[in-house]
Order: structure tokens, then sequence, then C-alpha cells
């Protein structure tokens, strides 16, 4: 039986392991190194380069060289090189070749199996991405599994000591933070969140938008105009924040960074790490609300973690470090490498699912994931009716009966959302299809199942059902369907902002419904008793009842304020108080 590798697919950086002599162990790549760089390149004469080769030839092949392509999963970011465009995933599975050869070099045998590692809060179509990707390079994913699972995954095998643990993953390009739960022989995941677009290469810009302005400065040269100047700019910005990691102050040395008039122009910089921290003080800042939004959605308090795990190149980071001790209250641990620990969950979870049982331990390990948004529908008015919270448990299968909403219907569009808004235009849209076939019939009778499935790897399958007739449709969500990093990055964040205003707005449309309800009663009953009620109680009810309607007329609920909802409310009691006796 081939092994199963464990694959940690990083912004800046990725990582391969297996489960052998009992444990998981780190694949070196050909340069005996325990991690290889993301980094892609083509160069003139049609070579492709991956990894430390790439890196090397970068500053002067700037434009043919792709790094951080994990950032572009799941979008229609393309980039055309020689006449061809390539995707994310076909970059992404450049990598996965990378590592798959030097798995099957160190092992000595054929690799097709594969366990891949995403971040928490990537979404269905960025795990789709990933897993197009794993495919395109000749692997068979047998999952797709959260980085900080994985991570704990790592770190509670050989635990022995049930508790919850935080893991706070800084990773190059993404920020994720879980709360899970380690038990005898399970480990389950009660809540996450993060920030898809917040990573060691948001606090490299700081460094090299700082030297481009000292340049600027005491220069008088514009670095960011000259594409080979600023990609040595950016190797020497991450080294310098690497240096700060250990010392309070490092050289930033850059000669013949560019020519001035016909002469050279040297880079001579010192970068503190008190200046450092100024620059990303506000990155630093940003990881605090998915912490404080993890820890509230598993309903603990900081004081019941056990322990608190950094993952990621960019926990070094002594600001970072401060941050989770300020969050938590505790002393962060380092018992796991943040580079190397990823790969090694996967390893853990692909060996459990191979059913080889490697491992020392003798027992398997239930692993149980969440998923990181809500999904919902939309209905009637324009509502997102949710049918998956966010933090449910994978695997997923939820089904809800809804109905037509018009007479005679013979199809709907079923409309797949992803966030945590009420309404269904501030949500993403990630797929629709339609429903044909329905029997025709009065609104409010068709019986249509929606059924949501999220398998273990996250990714999600719609169908819906008309009951009568049997007639089926459904989707999975692909890489078609884009959602990008920046929008579901601000998913969350929105709900939290406009909380207030959502709860109007979700009043508003209730009220509406309730009003026209009211106004449509009111009119029957005015049809059906008019001789019976005096003329000038009846001028009086058709009075009211035009003042309501031109209040919903004039108001409408998508930007009604709390006021105006006020007004519709006094109105709909003025037709109640007017038309009660002959409402009966």
């Amino acid at each position: 039986m081939s092994k199963t590798i464990g694959i940690d697919l990083g912004t800046t950086n990725s990582c391969v392991s297996v489960v052998e002599g009992g444990h998981p162990v780190i694949i070196p790549n050909d340069k005996g190194e325990r991690t290889t760089p993301s980094v892609v390149a083509f160069t003139n004469e049609g070579e492709r380069l991956v990894g430390a080769a790439a890196v090397r030839q970068e500053a002067v092949n700037a434009k043919r060289t792709i790094s951080s392509i994990k950032r572009q999963m799941g979008t229609d970011w393309k980039i055309n090189i020689d006449g061809k465009s390539w995707t994310p995933q076909e970059i992404s599975a450049m990598i996965l070749r990378k590592l798959r050869t030097d798995a099957e070099n160190y092992l000595g045998e054929p690799v097709t199996d594969a366990v891949i590692t995403v971040p928490a809060y990537f979404n269905d179509i960025q795990r789709q991405a990933t897993k197009d990707a794993g495919k395109i390079a000749g692997l068979n994913v047998k999952r797709i599994i959260n980085e900080p699972t994985s991570a704990a995954l790592a770190y509670g095998l050989n635990t022995g000591t049930a508790q919850k643990v935080m893991v706070y993953d800084l990773g190059g390009g993404t920020f994720d933070v879980s709360i899970i739960e380690i038990g005898e022989s399970v480990i389950e995941v009660l809540a996450t969140s993060g920030d898809n677009h917040l990573g060691g290469d948001d606090f490299d810009e700081r460094i090299v938008s700082w030297i481009a302005d000292e340049a600027q400065r005491k220069n008088h040269v514009n670095l960011r105009s000259d594409i080979v100047a600023l990609a040595r700019v950016r190797e020497a910005a991450e080294q310098a924040k690497k240096e700060l990691s250990a010392a309070e102050t490092t050289q930033i040395t850059l000669p013949y960074i560019t020519q001035q008039n016909g002469q050279p122009v040297h880079i001579e910089l010192a970068l503190t790490r008190a200046k450092f921290n100024d620059l990303t003080r506000d990155l630093v800042e940003r990881t605090a609300g998915p912490v404080q939004n993890a820890l509230n959605d598993a309903g603990i308090a900081a004081s019941e973690l056990g322990k608190v795990l950094l993952v990621g190149g960019s926990t070094r980071i002594p600001a970072v470090q401060q941050k989770v001790r300020q969050l938590t209250g505790m002393e962060p641990s380092k018992n796991i490498n943040p580079d190397e620990c990823v790969a090694q969950g996967a390893a853990i979870q692909g060996d459990t699912l191979s059913g080889s049982h490697a491992l020392s331990v003798n027992k398997s390990i239930l692993l149980l994931d969440v998923t990181p948004l809500s999904l919902s529908i939309e209905t009637v008015g324009g509502v997102a009716t949710r049918l998956v919270e966010r933090n449910s448990t994978l695997p997923v299968h939820y089904s809800q009966v809804f109905t037509t909403a018009a007479p005679f219907q013979s199809s709907v569009e079923i409309h797949v959302l992803q966030g945590e808004r009420p309404m269904a235009a501030d949500n993403k849209t990630i797929g629709k299809f339609k429903l044909k076939g329905i029997k025709r019939a009065p609104a409010g009778v068709p019986q249509i199942e929606v059924t949501f499935d999220i398998d273990t790897n996250g990714i999600l399958r719609v169908s819906a059902k008309d009951q009568d007739t049997g007639k089926e449709q459904g989707i999975t969500i692909t890489a078609n369907d884009k959602m990008s990093d920046a929008e579901i990055d601000a998913a969350i964040r929105d709900a939290e902002q406009y909380a207030a205003q959502d709860q109007v707005r979700r009043e508003a449309l209730e009220t509406g419904h309730e009003a026209q309800q009211l106004i449509n009663n009111v009119e029957k009953a005015l049809d059906g008793k008019g001789k019976q009620i005096d003329k000038a109680e009846k001028k009086q009810i058709k009075e009211n009842v035009n003042a309501l309607r031109k209040l919903l007329y004039k108001n409408k609920p998508d930007q009604m304020t709390a006021e105006e909802l006020s007004h519709i409310r006094a109105a709909m009691e003025q037709v109640r108080q007017s038309s009660s006796r002959w409402m009966n």
C-alpha cells in the first residue's frame, strides 16, 4: 500500500510530511531543506522553476515569477506567460507536483494519495480550487483539512491530556484562529474565525513601503516604478523582518539598487524593532477581533484554555507573541514547530484515512472540523434564510421544505449565499440553479425540499426536489463561482459593523409584510360589510389604510430607519383601532 502524504500548501513556504516509524516526519526537498518556497518562475528559455531556484532568479525575472499564489485561489486571477494563460490552480499544481516528486524520491516509491491543508477561513470555492490543483498535480486528494485543525492534530497526538486549545495561525498570507477540544481519540473544532488577507506578506509590504519612502527622501529615487529594484527590496524586507525577531536592529544594504543620472544608487538603512512595530501595529491589532470571535462562538473564556499554540512563521514576530499574551493571559506553547506542524498533522490524518495504522499510538483519531461561514438561500423579500450556521460540525446534511411565492410557478431559482448578513443582497452569491418541472399549483402549495450537503473537505453541494413530481436539480459549488478573499474577509466584520442596521432592516421587512396583510384584510372586510358601517367610520378607516399604504410605498425596507419603522407601526395601530369591530 502506497503512503499518504500530508501537504501544507502555504502562501510563502510549503511543507510535506509522512508517517514513518510511528511518527510524522518532514520530507526534505532535493536541496535538503525542510520547507520549499511557494514560488514558480518561467525562464525566457521556457524552463519552469519551483522553490528556491525560482526565488534566486526573481530579481532579474520579476514579471515571470509568481509568489503568494495562495491568495488568488478561488478567484478569476490569471497571468499570461508566452501567450498561455495560467490560473491559480495551475500555478499551485506546479508547487504540489514538486512536493510530490520530493516525496517520491524520499520514499523510493510512487505517491498518489495526499491530504492537503487550507486556511480555516477558505470558502467552498477556494477549497474546491485547492482540490483541483491537487488533481492537476496528479494527486488523489483524500481530504482537505483546515490548517489550525491540522496543527492541533499534530500537537494532540501524544499530549495525553484532555483540554481546550487555541491555535493562533499567522502564516504568509492568511490568519486563522481556532478553538479546539482535544479528548480521548477525538479532536473537535469548537469554533473558527480569521482574516483571509492578513499575513507575513503584509508585514513585508510595510517594510517595502518604508524603504521606498526613505529612498525617495534621501536619494530622490522612485523604487516603486522599477520592478527589478522592487523585487530586491521585497527580498531585503523579508530578511529584515526575520532578523528583527531576534535582534533589536537590522541593517538593510542594497548596493546598486538603481541608477540616477547615470550614477549607481546604493541604499543603506538601519531598521529598529521599535520602528518595525510602529509600521505594523495595526496588522497585529487586526488579529484581536478573530480571536475574540472564536472564543465567543466556542462559548468559552480565554481563562478556560489549556494551551495556546502558535502556528505559521509570522508568529515568530515578538509583537505578535506579545499580542497573544495580552489577548489570552497565557504564555504561548513552544511545543510545536510553527513551520512544520501543519504538514505533520495532515500526514497523521492521511495515515488514519489510509487505514495503515502506522502511528505509534494504538488508537484511531476522530477529527471533527467545522464550516467557517453560514450558508443560506434567498427567499421572499430578499431574505437570506439560513440553513447551515457557521461553525457547524462537518460533515453537514440539512434539509428544509420551502414553497412557491407566486401562483402556478413551473420553476424556481435557488440562489445560494454565504455570509452572516440577514439580507441576501449583503451576502456573497456562490451559486444559482433552476428547478424546473414543478407541478403547477396555487402559491404556497408545492413542497420543495432544499438540501445542503457539506462533505468532510468543506465542499458544498446544494439540491432541490419537488416532492410532488420528484423532479430534482442541484449544483456542487466549484471554482467557476467567484468569491474573492477580500469579500469573505469582510463577511463577518460587516455583520458586526452593521448589526444594528441589519436588525432594523429585518424588522422592517417583517413589519412591511404584516402591514400589507393588514391592509388586505381590512379592505376585504370593508367589501363584505360596507353597508353595515357608518359612512364617517368607513371614511376614517379608508383614510387610515391609505396613510399606511403611503408610508409603505415611501419607505423601502432596505433603506428604512428606526424612526420610519416606528411611524409605520403607529399607522398600523391606527388601522387596527379604527377597524377592529369589523374584523371578526
